[in-house]
């Protein structure tokens, strides 16, 4: 780094400002190749490191200017898949460039507005889809520039979206549908790709589907956020107005709501976005914005981008430069600056050792910067994609978090609802207890009073029953005192017994057994022990006994004042009892009286409730009545329509294929509203108004294809009338049976339109069947053959003037005087009207060309003809109309000049060359631009050709004239009567030859009207239904001169213009 420094200022100077061009102007090169690149005709997706070095020059630019400088460049208007490309491209800036880019974008609004509006006028796949793309992205920078605070992709938080709203209800109001209409855009865009993907039954792996499923990635990534503003959104509305108000923007919110999921479902199952994003799922149905609890469940979808592969693919990219992520022009430049640089440095110090050991330092020095370089970006790259991680997983954190806060905030709410209810609860308590709180203080007072009264009386009870158990004992006492004085005295007399037995069997045994004495004096002296014990015994019994019949007598006396007390409180009780049984009675009476008011109450909740149920079913049985009318009025018209197959005024009526074919689709649309009403019916027979509308729609309908079909059969072939007025007949049957089985209650579930659907798709098929067809010409051969004919038309009016000079040469051979002189008045006329019929042909050649490659776009000449096949098919028609009437033509002056023909062929001729070239004119014009210069070319040859037919008319009818007059009559010999004769004979002829004039005049006005139909019918339809040969027969001439040849034949009618009829049945 020393080195540098010894490096003079003025060189620096000269190698920052040479560095700064340098890399100028490879960014710019970076920058048109990666644009060029990513926008362009192939049918594959846009790659994602061209988008992001673009994404990264608006970064570094701090805008588009140079992304808009060389997108004006790109020729869009000449390729489909070109302008797909470049809208995909913009949103992409619109929603990861830099912010100042929406500014930049906006500038050319306009430009994207015209885009789409050009490829939404052309029927092409593409184009479509850039119309619709154009339309989304018209309607999001609209959005973003109205509302700056919320950014290009829509990551806005809660806050925000809330300090957007702001606190009037009208601002949020429209927000609301601003966020409406920018989510049907995206979600019109979406349904529009998949539904184009299965027609053509692409799939996500070809490059194909790919191009048209790339751009649906940021799709899903702005759905996933409108989805959420639009729930917050009308959230807060709901809560600042009524439910009512706000019934079309619920209304709105489903339709959205089903489509999205639809759509999110749908891109789902493909695996193009299984590898790219994961698309988050959304709840089985919409949230319940009646319910302000259902906030909390809502959770925000997250949409997760798959972190990206560094190593992409280089096949064709081997040439670019990677975009620097750190700017190093300070001290690097690029290498291929390095060699210039140095030669300047040698011119201006001269070579030297000092300045060699410089250029060494400074390119190890330069080499360390790259190394270190290298280094930084690797660095910088995984520092990148760890913030992104941590970002994401951070924004999942918050995510949660607010999600809590919600719910709390949500439950805090919830929790007030409830008590506020539980308040009016208790208030309508309240004051249904203050109605019940004279009767229950009377109930407790009564009751009270019973109670005391009760207690009395227990006390009684329990005080005699206590004297009455004292009385017992006391008697069980005596007679206790009794049984023991007994035993005592029987004791006594065992005793007395038993001494004497003893006495005698001592005085007895005394001797013999002395031994045994000693023992029964042991006996009796424990014996007489126990004697003077039960003597002690026997006294203190008897004095227990003086104080038992002490205590008995106050006992007795004692029962007998209780017994006198006793029958005090009994008489007491009485007076007690009866006045509890008067309170009783008057209390039961109160319970009596309630209870007939609370059965009087539960039986007039049971008429309200008989005369509910009454009610329900008479309005079941009104909507089955309203059912059966609407019924019996749809029977009526389908009757009508029937009874006007058979009605003889109706032969006259008429009606187109096509309109045929637009009531019948009207008729199935309407037979599947007829389907669902049915259904609906089914589900709640309270409400019948679908099916009521549905069948009045249908019986309409209905109606109108039966009649339509039967006019539409009286121009059909007779096989097709036959079968289109057969299947008239049986949708008319069917759906009377349909109708007969919705009219009773028996049959109404299995009531199906099935049959009906059926039939009017078999009318429906006739009617496509009997369109008019294109009979020898694909349409893939229609741009070769306008060629063709042109050419051939060209071709034959050549041949007519080479023929016409022919004929002026030999006119002058076997002609002379007033005859020669009126034959070259007439063939010079005809060579000014042939030359001004070429020069017409080609100024329509020239508008053609023009018309052509003014409208294809970026289809080829082919596609364009094959596009607008009727105006193609017309313009044939118109030049061979051309043509024929030349060659007609100059067979007419032929056979003028040889004496076989007659002057009125030529005059027709011309007519009808003035009628053909304004049919030219006319075919041209359609589609030609009204300023368009060769447009005036052509209406100037066509008023040319015009006055030219005027000039062969006016010289035939001369030369007619001046050939005429040499015959004069001569009626100097003839008598009175022969003259007054030829005069009768002359008025006879007069007479025969006005009626033939009539006759003739009718007989061309039904010969015109006949081409007229034929023209719009393929004569081998007609050639089918009548038998006849499909090519017109010459018309007869009415002299007696030759017949003319066979040139005289118009083209066959499948060449013409398929024209509709004009008698269209209404």
């Amino acid at each position: 780094m020393n080195s540098i420094r010894r490096v003079p200022s003025r060189v620096k100077t000269k190698m920052t400002e040479t560095n700064l061009v340098a890399e100028r102007e490879h960014f710019d090169k970076q920058q048109l190749s990666s644009i060029s690149k990513a926008i362009n005709s192939n049918e594959a997706p846009v790659k994602e490191k061209h988008a992001r070095r673009i994404i990264l020059g608006t970064y570094r630019e701090k805008g588009a200017f140079t992304f808009w400088s060389y997108a004006l460049g790109i020729p869009l208007s000449s390729n489909s898949i070109l302008s797909w490309k470049f809208c995909h491209v913009l949103h992409k800036v619109l929603r990861d460039g830099h912010h100042n880019s929406l500014q930049d974008c906006m500038r050319h609004h306009g430009n994207i507005v015209e885009m789409g509006q050009l490829w939404g006028n052309l029927h092409d796949r593409y184009g479509q889809l850039v119309a619709l793309y154009c339309k989304l992205l018209c309607t999001k920078m609209e959005f973003h520039m109205k509302h700056s605070e919320i950014r290009s992709n829509l990551e806005v938080t809660d806050e925000v979206l809330e300090r957007v709203a702001g606190t009037d209800v009208n601002n949020v109001f429209q927000l609301t549908v601003k966020v409406f209409d920018y989510l049907d855009a995206e979600l019109r865009l979406a349904e529009t790709v998949i539904r184009q993907l299965n027609t053509s039954i692409a799939i996500s792996t070809t490059t194909s589907g790919q191009c048209r499923l790339s751009p649906l990635v940021q799709v899903i990534q702005d759905c996933s956020h409108l989805y959420h503003f639009t729930v917050k959104l009308l959230f807060k509305l709901h809560a600042c107005l009524p439910a009512d108000t706000l019934q079309g923007h619920r209304d709105r919110f489903h339709d959205q709501f089903h489509s999205l999921k639809t759509f999110f479902n749908k891109a789902r199952d493909m695996l193009y976005f299984k590898r790219l994003i994961q698309i988050p799922k959304l709840p089985e149905s919409p949230p319940n914005f009646l319910h302000a609890a259902s906030l909390a469940k809502h959770a925000r979808p997250v949409v997760v981008i798959a972190s990206e592969d560094e190593p992409e693919q280089q096949e064709d990219d081997d040439d670019d430069d990677p975009e620097p992520l750190i700017n190093v022009s300070d001290v690097t430049m690029p290498s291929m600056m390095v060699p210039q640089q140095f030669d300047k440095f040698d011119q201006t110090f001269g070579p030297a050792n000092d300045r060699d050991i410089q250029i060494e330092n400074l390119q190890q020095d330069l080499a360390l910067l790259r190394a270190d370089l290298e280094r930084v970006k690797g660095e910088a790259q995984r520092y990148i994609t760890q913030l992104k991680s941590q970002i994401n997983s951070l924004e999942t954190e918050l995510e949660e978090q607010r999600v809590q806060k919600q719910r709390a905030l949500v439950e805090n709410e919830q929790l007030r609802m409830e008590l506020e209810a539980t308040r009016r609860r208790n208030a309508e308590h309240e004051i249904v207890q203050a109605t019940f709180g004279e009767a229950e203080t009377r109930a407790q007072a009564t009751e009270q009073r019973y109670t005391k009264l009760k207690e009395k009386h227990t006390e009684l009870v329990s005080s005699h029953a206590e004297l009455l158990r004292k009385s017992a004992d006391t008697v069980k006492i005596l007679s206790a005192t009794q049984q023991t004085q007994e035993e005592v005295e029987r004791t006594k007399q065992q005793l007395a017994f038993e001494v004497d037995r003893i006495k005698l069997d001592a005085d007895m045994k005394l001797e013999e057994q002395k031994f045994e004495m000693k023992k029964l004096k042991r006996d009796f002296d424990e014996k007489r022990a126990e004697v003077e014990h039960v003597k002690g015994t026997l006294q203190r019994t008897e004095k227990v006994g003086e104080q038992l019949t002490s205590s008995l007598l106050a006992l007795q006396a004692e029962k007998e004042r209780l017994m006198r007390s006793a029958s005090e409180k009994e008489a007491e009780l009485s007076s007690l009892s009866q006045a509890a049984q008067l309170q009783q009675s008057s209390l039961q009476q109160e319970r009596e009286r309630s209870t007939r008011e609370l059965g009087e109450l539960q039986g007039k909740l049971q008429e309200k409730s008989r005369r509910e149920v009454q009610l329900q079913q008479k309005l079941l049985e009104e909507q089955f009545s309203l059912l059966q009318g609407t019924i019996s009025e749809a029977e009526c018209i389908i009757q009508d329509a029937v009874a006007k197959l058979d009605d003889p005024l109706h032969i006259r009526c008429t009606s187109s294929p096509d309109y045929l074919v637009s009531r019948a689709e009207a008729t199935l649309g309407s037979i599947d509203k007829v389907k669902k009403g049915h259904s609906d019916y089914l589900t709640n027979m309270g409400d019948a108004g679908g099916l009521l509308r549905a069948l009045t729609n249908f019986s309409h309908l209905a109606a109108d294809t039966i009649i339509n079909g039967s006019a539409t059969a009286h121009l059909a072939p007779t096989d097709h009338s036959d079968r289109l007025t057969e299947n008239c007949r049986g949708c008319a049957t069917q759906s009377l049976q349909f109708l007969k089985d919705l009219k009773s209650k028996a049959s109404l579930q299995r009531a199906d339109p099935a049959s009906i659907r059926i039939v009017v798709e078999k009318i429906l098929r006739l009617g496509e069947e009997l369109r008019p067809k294109g009979m020898d010409v694909r349409q893939d051969e229609l741009g070769d053959l306008v060629d063709k004919e042109m050419a051939a038309t060209s071709a034959a009016i050549e041949k007519a003037v080479r023929r016409i000079d022919e004929m002026m040469n030999q006119a002058r051979m076997d002609t002379s005087g007033v005859k020669l002189e009126v034959n070259e008045r007439i063939l010079y006329s005809c060579t000014d009207l042939m030359k001004a019929i070429h020069l017409l042909v080609l100024t329509s050649t020239d508008l053609q060309k023009e018309i052509v490659e003014g409208g294809r776009g970026a289809a080829t000449i082919k596609e364009f003809y094959a596009r607008n096949s009727r105006w193609t098919e017309g313009l044939i028609s118109a030049s061979k109309a051309v043509g024929w009437g030349a060659t007609q033509m100059v067979e007419s002056a032929d056979k003028v000049v040889l004496h076989t023909g007659k002057y009125e062929e030529l005059i027709v001729c011309s007519h009808e060359i003035a009628a053909s070239t304004a049919q030219l004119v006319a075919s041209s014009k359609v589609k030609a631009d009204r300023n368009s210069t060769k447009l005036t070319a052509l209406q100037q040859a066509s008023r040319h050709v015009n006055e030219m037919a005027a000039n062969v008319v006016a010289s035939t009818k001369t030369g007619q004239g001046h050939l005429e007059d040499k015959d004069t009559m001569d009626f100097s010999g003839m008598s009175l009567i022969k003259l007054k004769m030829e005069e009768i004979e002359s008025q006879v002829k007069v007479l025969e030859l006005e009626n033939q004039l009539g006759n003739e005049r009718l007989r061309l006005g039904e010969l015109r009207k006949k081409h007229y139909d034929i023209a719009g019918v393929p004569a081998a339809d007609l050639s089918e239904g009548n038998g006849l040969d499909p090519s017109p027969a010459p018309v007869a001439p009415s002299s007696p001169k030759p017949s003319k040849p066979s040139v005289m034949r118009k083209p066959d009618l499948a060449q013409k213009p398929n024209l509709p009829p004009k008698n269209m049945f209404r």
